[in-house]
């Protein structure tokens, strides 16, 4: 295929016009015959009894269709949200999964908890209507952090747990960790925090909703990363409804980050209220009410340990982390901490035994799930900032700490003490060339020109591991999921030789509809202006899992690739027949079936066209058309991994951390689309510098009232505060799919946390510091400063 337009060139996303021209289709977009607008009334408590809920008034004002509280939900038999990854922790025991009612019954259990859907011709309308509505709460004490939560006597989130533990979960081997320890001749002992964060994609979450009564059917549009899932989930174990009557549209959305990848409360309610009304019924999401809906990321406390022998080889790890669930268990909530995270704990090195505790704990705050690396960026600030402390203490250079327990090329595929095998990787040749981009031995000079100008200057290194593309489905279930982890995708041709791709995969910015014709295009020969590729759709689209992992190029990929394949062998028959040869001797390469060995060709238009309108077609042999379906299963996870270096300014004056520069090498198996691909790893790195150095969501300790409820609180990163940033990829291809990719959406959010707060560290060490939570904010590193005495001292 020409190389401008397969597998490798960085072709100009197909999207993109339809975007930036304002000829996207969001949900909220969407417009229904006779529509009406739904708002939710939620509640101010963090933690309350709920007593009454009054309507009357509320109904009873213009415009109201319907006002409808958790005793509707109750009488019709809707159920609550499920868990789709239950865990099982220490000595067999599964995960507590208290009831999480669609609207709240009895109790509220975090400010935002939705207690009543009002719906209205109009969004004025049902906004007055719902301010009407009089709740009569009892408040209760809430509880917050998870530290508090476990104390002895602390508030119970759950009457029937009593000491708010969702889940007492391990891994590894402690026996052999006790030992390592015992025989070390040096232990690097932290405490951190990786903070809260409030994903705030760029569209909001939106739900639109009909029913049919003709056909006792429902649609719902929403935004969502995986819709099959969506529908399976409402339909299944919420509204209960046959899966045949559910349709569940996700069409362009506007960003996820693993926020849309939940199944919500706010998806049934819409669905169910739709049927109740007798209308199309809509909701969209308002920014301030999303700090309060969409499900929170992080929220760690965690102390580790490393054992280290006198040359500054790893003996061993251990690492206790509390981790917060908030409120109600989320779709994938208990996953994230222990499965995603302690899985990921041996990093890029050879430490021979770990092993990982970790608490999954209800408090009265929004539910957490899966924020952009979901576990894997939790696991490496833990191991990398852990090695910074190591590297410190025992006086040797980070880079070469690094280097003396990097699992060696020739050692894959490598077992780790915590069950994952990674395939391939070259970590250390990633070092190598980020060492050189970042002119690492220079460093020195840059400091010095720095503290002339009065500004503290450091280096932070991070080498990582990450585990993509959830696999395999045999696996999964074991740790608790509740289904496989396949991908599906099918390929119709049209008697043009144009094709319909339908894929089980998601996108919501990354550029699928580009790298799936670049897919298609590398296989069969045809321009990718000629492949038109569909998501989101469970009436259109075949059953899939979503998007969500860093999954869709190595395994939605890996079920085109083989659906395509699958094409080119029947039109191989096709053309075998129209050429009159044997179907051996028939070759197809460049959109051309040939013949070998003679000039004898038809091209992949004309096979398709034989397909569609067969001429003396051999019809016992084969079936006309050409569509072809394909599913994927993973045999293992993919695991990109690479090294990232930062360079950091600060000013002891007012504690701002500036980025100054970033370089990352990372090898995410073979490259589709360079441009998208650079531009995910850089967006990636912005995202995890955001978690880094701006953002923190943040609850009153008291009362459980969200503090950083807006982004007047709440901050992101902006384009201003960053370098040029450095990418480059160094590729070991995954040796278990057929397109050798491994994933890429996630590594900056995963490496760039570790890679920031190790080079703020690094500026501040001389005065003592060995640790900095984030995030890094100027208060936080002011003050550090000023504790240190090193602003008087400057005076």
């Amino acid at each position: 295929m020409n190389a401008r337009t397969g597998i490798g060139a960085s072709l100009l996303r197909k999207e993109d016009l339809r975007f930036v021209t304002g000829r996207g289709n969001y949900v909220a977009d969407i417009q229904r015959p006779g529509m009406a607008i739904g708002v939710f009334v939620r509640s101010p408590h963090a933690h309350a009894r709920l007593l009454s809920i009054d309507t009357t008034a509320a109904k009873a004002m213009p415009g109201v269709v319907g006002i409808y509280t958790g005793a509707d939900l109750d009488a019709d038999g809707v159920g609550g949200l499920p868990c789709a990854w239950p865990v099982t922790g220490k000595g067999n025991t599964p995960s507590k999964e208290p009831v999480h009612p669609a609207l709240a019954r009895g109790k509220v259990r975090h400010v935002g908890d939705p207690v009543a859907f009002v719906v209205a011709d109009t969004m004025v309308q049902a906004k007055n209507a719902a301010e009407a509505v009089v709740v009569e709460y009892e408040p209760l004490p809430a509880v917050v952090g998870v530290l508090d939560a476990l104390k002895p006597g602390a508030t119970a989130v759950f009457d029937d747990i009593p000491d708010n533990v969702c889940v007492d979960w391990e891994v590894g081997d402690a026996a052999a960790t006790d030992a390592a320890f015992a025989k070390a001749a040096h232990v690097a002992r932290l405490s951190l925090v990786n903070n809260r964060l409030v994903g705030n994609p760029m569209e909001p979450r939106a739900a639109v909703a009909e029913h049919d009564p003709s056909r006792g059917s429902h649609t719902l549009w929403t935004t969502s990363q995986f819709p099959h899932i969506v529908k399976l989930l409402m339909g299944n174990f919420v509204l209960h409804l046959p899966q045949h009557k559910i349709r569940v549209v996700s069409p362009d959305v506007g960003g996820g980050f693993g926020v849309k990848q939940f199944h919500y409360a706010e998806e049934a309610v819409v669905t169910w209220a739709a049927k109740k009304a007798l209308r199309p019924v809509k909701w969209v999401c308002e920014r301030s009410e999303g700090f309060l809906s969409d499900a929170h990321g992080r929220d760690h406390v965690t102390e580790a340990e490393l054992a280290l022998d006198e040359r500054g080889k790893f003996l061993g790890l251990r690492v206790r982390t509390i981790a917060n669930m908030g409120g109600y268990l989320s779709t994938f909530g208990p996953n994230i901490p222990t499965n995603l995270y302690g899985l990921l704990l041996a990093g890029v090195y050879t430490t021979p035994a770990i092993y990982c505790e970790v608490k999954a704990v209800f408090t009265n705050t929004l539910p957490v799930d899966a924020y952009r690396g979901a576990g894997r960026p939790e696991a490496t600030f833990v191991l990398e900032r852990i090695v910074d402390v190591a590297a410190s203490e025992m006086g040797i250079d980070k880079a070469e700490i690094r280097r003396r327990n990097m699992i060696p090329p020739d050692a894959y595929p490598y077992k780790t003490p915590v069950m994952m095998e990674y395939d391939s990787g070259d970590p250390g040749g990633c070092l190598d060339r980020a060492l050189a981009a970042i002119d690492w031995t220079g460093f020195g000079k840059r400091r010095a020109e720095s503290a002339s100008r009065g500004k503290l200057r450091g280096i932070g290194l991070t080498t990582y591991i990450e585990a993509c593309g959830l696999a395999p489905s045999r696996i999964a279930t074991r740790l608790g999921a509740r289904g496989g982890l396949f991908e599906s995708a099918t390929v119709r041709v049209h008697p043009t030789g144009d094709v319909t791709v339908l894929m089980g995969t998601h996108s919501h910015g990354q550029g699928h509809e580009t790298t799936c014709s670049q897919i298609v295009s590398e296989r069969l020969g045809i321009p990718p202006e000629n492949i038109e590729v569909v998501f989101g759709d469970t009436d259109r689209v075949q059953f899939g899992l979503g998007t969500y992992g860093s999954r869709s190029a190595a395994v939605g990929g890996s079920a085109l690739a083989k659906a395509t394949d699958k094409v080119i062998v029947k039109g191989r028959k096709i053309a075998a027949h129209m050429l009159e040869a044997s179907e051996e001797d028939v070759t197809f390469a460049d959109g051309r079936f040939s013949v070998a060995g003679t000039d004898l060709s038809k091209t992949f238009q004309d096979v398709a066209l034989m397909a569609h309108y067969p001429v003396d077609y051999p019809l016992e042999i084969l079936e006309p058309g050409l569509e072809e379906q394909a599913f994927y299963d993973p045999v293992n996870f993919t695991f990109p991994c690479g090294a990232h270096i930062a360079e950091v300014e600060i000013d002891p004056e007012t504690g701002v951390v500036s980025l100054v520069d970033y370089v990352a090498v990372d090898d995410v198996g073979t490259v589709i689309n360079p441009m998208i691909v650079d531009g995910q790893i850089v967006g990636g790195i912005v995202q995890g510098v955001g978690q880094a150095l701006f953002e923190d969501c943040v609850y009153d300790e008291s009362s459980g009232q969200l503090l950083s409820g807006s982004f007047m609180d709440y901050c992101l990163p902006r384009a201003d505060q960053f370098p040029q940033i450095t990418v480059q990829t160094h590729v070991t291809p995954c040796t278990h799919n057929a397109l050798g990719v491994k994933g890429c959406g996630e590594v900056g959010t995963i490496a760039s946390p570790a890679t920031v707060i190790n080079a703020v560290v690094d500026a501040l060490a001389h005065l003592g510091v060995n640790h900095v939570d984030m995030p890094a904010s100027p208060n936080r590193v002011w003050r550090i400063i000023n504790d240190a005495g090193f602003g008087q001292t400057a005076k």
